[in-house]
């Protein structure tokens, strides 16, 4: 009997780099058949929230209140090691200046946002689209504005200044990588799909990082105008050993990620961090 599972994740280069394998079909996956939707990641952090969803890719900063309904999947999580969202302006601001700015944010429940304030909490967030932010702050309807995805990449190209690359930012102060997003599973899935299905995502990931060249062409309609070498590079920084596994340094960080949210009254309650 065919099971249907609810897969979900953003239309960035990135995550349709490693989820080419099962969106394609490349990978086997018996009588389980995944319906693959495609959202920005603060629309799945809302959806989860709501338990609409079987899998989805979260924020780790959502994962903070959807811990009852979900469990962390052991792959397929993106982290920023010594790089990650970046604040972006058209003159240099110091950190000084960002104080009280009106700040273009893609969310107040990704993981950038919360990033951005535990690196300074007095700033004005505006919430928009991410795909807007850079725009807005190039038009100057923006001082300045928190970028992720592809932008991270091409804001020089459109004359901005950096004022802060957060995933830098907190390398140097803790040695770990900048927690982002990871894949959640439903937990009222059970035992037994759960372990099914994280073994399918991890196969699909491995094919896909086995299968470069086939899957960053399938990558490539996703990347928003980006060229080849630059969807590389771009896959690269977010699909890589730290999507194949936390590992003892990756769960460290969610952990002290999650952890100083708590600590300085960002999130309400302190999470229990669980892998499936």
């Amino acid at each position: 009997m065919e099971t249907v599972i609810k897969l979900a994740h953003s239309p960035d280069s990135d995550d349709a780099f490693m989820f080419y394998g099962l969106a394609t079909g490349r990978v086997p996956t018996g009588d389980i058949r995944f319906e693959h939707e495609l959202c920005d990641i603060e629309t799945l952090n809302h959806r989860a929230l709501k338990g609409e969803l079987d899998v989805t890719a979260v924020s780790f900063h959502a994962y903070a209140y959807l811990a009852d309904k979900y469990l962390l999947l052991p792959h397929g999580a993106s982290f920023g090691d010594g790089y990650g969202p970046v604040v972006v302006a058209r003159e240099h601001l110091s950190r000084e200046h960002l104080r009280g700015i009106e700040l273009g944010v893609p969310g107040k429940m990704t993981s950038a946002y919360l990033a951005m304030k535990l690196y300074e909490p007095d700033f004005v967030p505006k919430v928009m689209n991410f795909n807007d932010i850079l725009p807005a702050v190039k038009s100057g309807e923006l001082q300045a504005g928190l970028l992720i995805h592809e932008g991270q990449l091409t804001y020089q190209d459109d004359g901005l200044k950096l004022a802060v690359d957060l995933g830098a930012w907190w390398k140097e102060r803790t040695g770990l990588p900048l927690p982002l997003g990871g894949n959640v599973i439903r937990r009222d899935l059970g035992h037994k799909l759960i372990s099914e299905v994280s073994r399918l995502l991890g196969e699909g990931i491995e094919y896909s990082l086995a299968n470069r060249r086939e899957a960053l062409d399938y990558a490539l309609q996703f990347g928003r105008g980006l060229e080849r070498g630059q969807a590389d590079k771009f896959v690269g920084m977010y699909v890589n050993d730290w999507t194949r596994g936390y590992g003892e340094a990756g769960r460290k960080a969610v952990r002290l990620f999650l952890d100083e949210a708590y600590a300085q009254g960002h999130i309400p309650n302190k999470v229990q961090v669980e892998f499936a």
